[in-house]
């Protein structure tokens, strides 16, 4: 559940250098051999932070093939995706919260982006989970027994094999409008 981590604005938690509190007991229990603060219910950093492989990983594919990245540049990277990705689950977090309800889904993530001025994401996200939902729904008419051919076998034949699939997700590309 999202709505167990985001970011405290008491003092105790920054005086004691922690970013971020748990309010789920189970999150909070720690494993064997933990110290006591670890315990009280805070997230160690390495477990709210992206893997920096990772990180590191998506950076070299926007860049060309030579160009080098730093330890620091890593990161600090890792440091501020985290950052956001906690900031946007929070605000879905919170819209859930209010609506009495546990799970946040792909529409509050949506609604989360274009609440915290990130329209032209939102708008992204949004036709991009629109057509994920999609191939999901045609791919479990795929795996129900006697199902016909699926509209996106056909589409696909018709682009060809080499051809990429229907949608890909880049927030590089520029919106058209």
């Amino acid at each position: 559940m999202v709505d167990n981590i985001g970011p405290k604005n008491s003092s105790s938690h920054k005086e004691r250098g922690f970013k971020y509190c748990c309010n789920n007991y189970a999150a909070a229990v720690s494993t064997a051999g933990a110290d006591q603060e670890e315990t009280s219910g805070f997230i160690k950093e390495q477990d709210r932070l992206l893997p920096i492989a990772n990180v590191g990983r998506i950076m070299k594919q926007i860049l060309p093939p030579n160009a080098k990245i730093s330890k620091e540049a890593k990161e600090t990277m890792q440091e501020c995706v985290s950052e956001f990705i906690s900031f946007v689950t929070g605000e879905a977090s919170d819209k859930c919260h209010k609506e009495k309800r546990k799970t946040v889904n792909g529409d509050d993530i949506c609604w989360a982006m274009g609440n915290l001025g990130f329209d032209d994401y939102s708008e992204s996200l949004k036709r991009y989970l629109i057509k994920y939902r999609e191939a999901e729904g045609e791919r479990a008419n795929q795996n129900k027994p006697g199902a016909a051919p699926a509209a996106a076998d056909e589409r696909s034949l018709e682009r060809g094999a080499d051809s990429p699939p229907p949608f890909s997700f880049n927030l590089m590309e520029k919106r058209r409008t």
